[in-house]
């Protein structure tokens, strides 16, 4: 396919792509739209002038609202079919909207519009899915020969994070305080984290709600998801490693995850499905697959200082999990938990095989020990005050390209 709006060879945003997402400028309100090259279709526009007219249970309002809820709510054939349509009047042999009076009113500068955070989260888990991150993990911190616990092949180990800080790309977090202990002191000590680091993730967005006592099938768990964004778990892991005994991360975690503001869907990154690792030994019944549901994602991680370029300190890859999506669902309702619209589900940190694959500075510098060198001179072991953390993401095969753009998010000094 190819389209009549001008897409760069390696935009993030094609006609395969049509991602989804909230965004307002100075002479707009908050509104729902979907990014094509340098533009973004305003779909209330499309509305108002009758695109959607064979979708006619489709409220007037649905596409000026300030989140996607109420929309990714109509379910799967509505947003499929809201897609098929706008993919349908973007490409290159059909004038019905590049002809149309509406055009400049529904094509607006990408660069001029503030993105708005796509979903309000209602709530947020945080899984553990990656066995090269994991055993980075265990290898630091306890047994390198038993690095992984007695579970983790067993089941996608997970844990309900904060829902309140999640922030889309652009907006800026402080340094976290909390307490930390240092092994050769005999008290803790308050103030900010010496130890801030970035977690390399993605996260999907559920698509439909379940009632408590259902569970959700590795079968089924696609007809619940409506498409992925790329997730930075911002970590403090000092104050993290002092309180994570006995009950997890708490204040280490809770302080901001980034989230980039494009809600990618599965349909488009279809022609990326894969197998995912094996797994062994043969999890129990309810995590079994019938198909593939891992994505070969492209992933890379910048740290840019206050003025600087931007060094690229990570590439790994989405398909590098353990523990893939519709696993990850099927466990988190196996017990009956009810999920709801616009819920988010982190993957994990995302960690390859390789060095330079690791997904977080925790790895990347091990603890501190192997300093990162950057482009411009200096290094970092953590993230510094005035850093910005850029990721980015993209699926590329075959002359299809489907991205993510980006989370960037700089850091500033405590308060």
């Amino acid at each position: 396919m190819a389209s009549w709006v001008p897409v760069a060879k390696d935009s993030d945003f094609t006609i395969y792509n049509l991602p989804f997402g909230v965004f307002q400028n100075k002479r707009l309100s908050p509104r729902v739209g979907m990014a094509i090259g340098d533009k973004i279709v305003d779909l209330s526009v499309l509305h108002e002038e009758g695109f959607f007219s064979e979708l006619s249970h489709l409220p007037h309002d649905i596409f000026l609202r300030d989140a996607l809820n109420d929309f990714i709510g109509l379910g799967k054939p509505v947003t499929r079919k809201v897609r098929e349509i706008v993919q349908n009047l973007l490409k290159e042999e059909n004038d019905q909207l590049r002809e149309h009076t509406c055009r400049g009113k529904a094509m607006v500068n990408r660069n001029e519009a503030q993105m708005m955070l796509p979903v309000k989260v209602g709530d947020y888990t945080d899984f553990y899915s990656s066995m090269e991150h994991a055993t980075n993990v265990g290898t630091m911190f306890r047994d390198p020969n038993n690095a992984l616990l007695p579970n983790w092949k067993h089941l996608p180990v997970g844990y309900h994070g904060r829902a309140s800080s999640i922030i889309p790309s652009g907006v800026p977090i402080y340094r976290p305080k909390g307490q930390f202990k240092d092994p050769n002191k005999e008290q803790p000590e308050f103030g900010p984290s010496r130890r801030l680091d970035f977690e390399l993730e993605m996260a999907f967005i559920t698509g439909g709600p379940t009632k408590m006592g259902d569970s959700i099938s590795t079968e089924d768990a696609e007809d619940y998801i409506f498409g992925m964004v790329l997730f930075n778990d911002w970590s403090a892991r000092d104050i993290q490693a002092w309180e994570y005994v006995p009950l997890g991360p708490f204040l280490g975690k809770s302080f901001a995850s980034s989230i980039s503001p494009w809600v990618v869907t599965l349909e488009a990154l279809e022609p990326f499905r894969q197998a995912g690792p094996k797994q062994d030994p043969e999890v129990l019944p309810y995590l079994q697959c019938k198909k593939d549901h891992a994505f070969d994602i492209q992933l890379e991680v910048y740290i840019q200082p206050d003025g600087l370029k931007a060094s690229k300190v990570c590439t790994s890859n989405f398909k590098y999990m353990y523990w893939n999506i519709a696993q990850q669902l099927a466990h988190h309702t196996v017990n009956g938990c009810n999920i709801n619209v616009g819920d988010m589900m982190a993957s994990g940190t995302i960690s390859g095989p390789t060095e330079d694959s690791y997904g977080s500075m925790l790895e990347l510098a091990w603890k501190g020990t192997k300093p990162v060198k950057l482009e411009e001179g200096g290094e970092r072991k953590f993230i510094e005050d005035g850093d910005t953390v850029i990721m980015k993401g993209y699926a590329e095969k075959e002359g299809i390209r489907v991205g993510f753009g980006e989370v960037a998010s700089k850091v500033l000094p405590a308060k």
